[in-house]
């Protein structure tokens, strides 16, 4: 299957989520394209939207390569094989992983301004991407997450593959994805418009949810 673009994508998990209707879920989005997703989720579903944030630990000498992830209260998740493989050294880690909390912390701040998160506890919670390849980001957001005591934790991704998906489903109640492709490379080659998405589109998208109003 391939997705027209984000919104095509979120319009297909909602139908998938529709069991969720009328229970006022909190529904958090990992930005910046996971928003674009999560709104067409929102305004399906209602509830509320709110964003959470990890940032992936890169390796030395080759960013795009995640050994582990970080949230913004300092859970980090590790990739302990791959870290041993290529000889990372613990301060890296440490040093790497205080950089991307600081970075959550400013990303935050720009997105919802002095607003706080929403409170989780003994709500039912949905985190929505884009897609997912690793998932050590969406692992450390789950963690973070469980913390916070939701009653329920529920995860929506429109694809990503089959052995990140085992990982993930045993960290949440439901786990409800569209495609898990064996030969998945990487999430872009599942949109047919895969446009970077702007930080002012990402405001915008959490106004309008704020507002009441239909993403546009």
């Amino acid at each position: 299957m391939i997705f027209k673009d984000r919104r095509h994508a979120g319009q297909m998990l909602a139908a998938r989520l529709a069991i969720y209707k009328g229970r006022d879920p909190i529904i958090l989005a990992v930005p910046r394209g996971g928003v674009v997703v999560a709104a067409q989720i929102h305004s399906e579903l209602g509830g509320e939207l709110d964003l959470v944030i990890t940032r992936k630990i890169g390796a030395p000498h080759q960013r795009e390569l995640a050994i582990g992830a970080t949230s913004g209260d300092g859970v980090v998740m590790l990739n302990d094989e791959l870290i041993s493989r290529i000889g990372v050294f613990s301060d890296y880690v440490g040093k790497e992983a205080a950089k991307e909390q600081a970075e959550i912390i400013r990303r935050l701040k720009l997105y919802r301004g002095e607003k706080i998160m929403l409170p989780i506890q003994g709500r039912l919670v949905i985190v929505v991407d884009d897609g997912v390849a690793t998932g050590y980001t969406l692992l450390a957001a789950l963690s973070y997450l469980k913390q916070h005591q939701p009653a329920e934790l529920a995860l929506a991704v429109p694809v990503g593959p089959p052995e990140t998906f085992a990982r993930l489903k045993k960290e949440v109640n439901a786990l409800v994805y569209l495609e898990a492709p064996v030969d998945f490379a990487a999430v872009g080659q599942f949109y047919k418009n895969f446009d970077q998405v702007s930080d002012q589109e990402v405001i915008a998208l959490l106004e309008q949810a704020r507002a009441g109003s239909a993403p546009g």
